[in-house]
């Protein structure tokens, strides 16, 4: 096989005119550079120059290679140049996985960022569980996850966790409810009460609310379940019972319903970025989670955007 170290040795002779001049622009000894040449010869099974005066010219094949060799230059320098936009953050995949109300509330502000200040980066994103992303961040499948995490959950070493917002669950009466004046309401007051079912699929965000129910003694009765926070509140304003739903999940508050404070005790779903080990430092990454964060901080006690549970 041709080295392509030793071609670029034959451009510079056949450039200079001479195996000296070659020498002396390279940095080599003309020893070096002939030793350099013959292996190529040997390489290519040809010979590549013939010795005009103190000078050299090159055969049909040393021409040949010589143009080959510029070819490969070029593309070297493209490649070096691509890898140093690759390695610095402006190329290159970056795959992100979100659950509903992240999506709708914060990564949109963050991929807004990115094109901007990383156009040549390819977004992979896509929505998943808040539970079912994290194998994908320890395979090196993706980069960044937005995740509920709870204080009690184990870290996966080498995953960065970034801790974005603290997202408080609200109660949500009918606009009739006994409570429904009330400002904050104690947990355990709406013991009694039907419910409405927010989050069916064990996870993290459905721990969280028997969690807190049991914190205030009792297990909540839920006579219908709903797929999304949206049609929860619908159910609710009918009169099927009582919900609990984060506050980034309340969207358009339907109007037949009421937005209550609890307490004692008050669940919060701590939404974090999980980052791959392989993706940590990635300049595309830290911006990602710097525009994340600001807009967390954007969005943290508004009570709106997002309708699907998780």
């Amino acid at each position: 096989m041709l080295d392509v170290r030793r071609m670029q040795v034959l451009r510079a002779v056949i450039s200079s005119g001479s195996i000296t001049a070659a020498a002396r622009n390279l940095g080599y000894t003309p020893s070096a550079i002939s030793q350099q040449l013959s292996t190529l010869e040997r390489e290519a099974g040809v010979e590549l120059l013939e010795r005009v005066g103190r000078g050299v010219r090159p055969t049909p094949a040393g021409s040949l290679l010589s143009e080959h060799a510029e070819t490969l230059s070029t593309q070297l320098a493209k490649a070096e140049a691509a890898l140093t936009e690759l390695k610095e953050g402006r190329t290159g995949r970056l795959a992100i996985r979100y659950f509903a109300t992240a999506g709708a509330s914060l990564v949109p502000l963050a991929v807004a960022a990115l094109r901007r200040d990383f156009p040549g980066v390819r977004l992979d994103l896509k929505l998943v569980e808040p539970d079912d992303s994290m194998p994908e961040i320890e395979s090196g499948k993706a980069d960044v996850a937005m995740i509920v995490l709870p204080s009690s959950t184990p870290r996966i070493k080498g995953v960065e966790y970034v801790h974005l917002l603290d997202d408080p669950y609200r109660a949500i009466l009918p606009k009739n409810h006994r409570l429904a004046r009330k400002r904050v309401l104690d947990l355990g007051e709406l013991a009694e009460d039907p419910w409405v079912g927010v989050d069916g699929l064990p996870g993290a965000c459905r721990d969280i609310l028997l969690d807190a129910c049991g914190a205030a003694g009792f297990a909540p009765n839920h006579v219908v379940e709903s797929e999304d926070y949206q049609t929860a509140q619908g159910f609710v304003a009918a009169g099927l019972g009582v919900a609990l739903i984060p506050e980034l999940g309340l969207g358009a508050p339907h109007p037949g319903v009421a937005i209550r404070k609890v307490r004692r005790p008050d669940p919060v779903r701590s939404i974090h970025a999980a980052v791959a080990a392989h993706a940590r430092e990635h300049p595309a990454v830290r911006r990602f989670l710097l525009a994340i964060r600001e807009g967390a901080g954007q969005v943290s006690g508004t009570g709106r955007v997002g309708t699907k549970t998780g």
